[in-house]
């Protein structure tokens, strides 16, 4: 059969609308709601966790068009143009560009086996092989630390002492600092813990930046260094998250800031 040329115009112009109608997941008052949306955001849902089914998607159809109906009679009110919803726009705007940004780097600069396993080495080092059951009680003034010292010595509880404590989180537990490597504390802390043999209290108060501790050795035992592979997502994420603020930090650098 051939078709008269009038009829073939037709039939190519239906043929030609088509991929375009394809992109369109509605129409509402003569405006189109572009597919493309609804891919966006079953993407985003799904990377939080739900399942791509046909139900999600005709949820996400039916919000997007409630969406397209509210910002319809936004706009007929005018009320995109006021000052606070244009200066929240914005901010909008730039939450979104930012985080394209911040996925670009990351895409460019990835994290390393090389840099994790680097990372890890140092963080053993660090930790060493040994942990450390302490209890502490800190105080303000260290007269009030000696006096503390004094009184254990002379059979007091530390535990009772303990409720004096400046560091609330432990005071309550009679000091109690549970099982922690040296790095786990500040220098003057961790350099005064390993000092002592079980059972030993520092015979002078020890002085950081929060101020006067008494300390005692409960028990040492063998450090349980987790796996690198038990902690290969957790380095890496910290290793990532100081390339972005090296980044940040030299951007900031060559900003003129006035």
């Amino acid at each position: 059969m051939t078709l008269k040329p009038a009829r073939l115009l037709v039939v190519l112009l239906a043929a030609a609308a088509l991929p375009a109608m394809a992109q369109n997941l509605a129409v509402v008052n003569g405006k189109s709601v572009p597919s493309s949306r609804a891919d966006l955001m079953v993407k985003q849902m799904t990377s939080q966790g739900q399942q791509d089914t046909p139900q999600l998607r005709a949820m996400v159809k039916e919000e997007l068009i409630n969406r397209e109906i509210l910002i319809q009679e936004a706009d007929k009110l005018g009320l995109g143009n006021t000052a606070d919803v244009k200066s929240q726009m914005e901010i909008a705007r730039q939450s979104i560009v930012i985080r394209a940004l911040v996925a670009d780097f990351v895409k460019k600069n990835p994290v390393s086996d090389a840099d994790i396993k680097a990372e890890y080495d140092r963080f053993r080092a660090q930790a060493g092989d040994k942990e450390y059951h302490a209890r502490h009680i800190l105080v303000e003034k260290e007269d009030d630390a000696k006096a503390i010292i004094a009184k254990l010595k002379g059979g007091a509880k530390f535990e009772d002492l303990a409720k004096q404590s400046k560091d609330t989180g432990s005071a309550a537990n009679g000091g109690d600092l549970d099982w922690a490597t040296p790095a786990t504390f500040v220098k003057p802390f961790s350099d005064a813990l390993v000092a002592l043999k079980k059972g030993q209290l520092t015979d002078t108060p020890v002085k950081t930046q929060f101020g006067f501790h008494v300390i005692k050795l409960e028990d040492v035992r063998a450090a349980k260094i987790p796996t690198l592979e038990e902690v290969k997502p957790q380095i890496s994420e910290s290793l990532q998250q100081k390339k972005l603020q090296a980044f940040q930090e030299e951007l900031r650098k060559k900003a003129k800031i006035q």
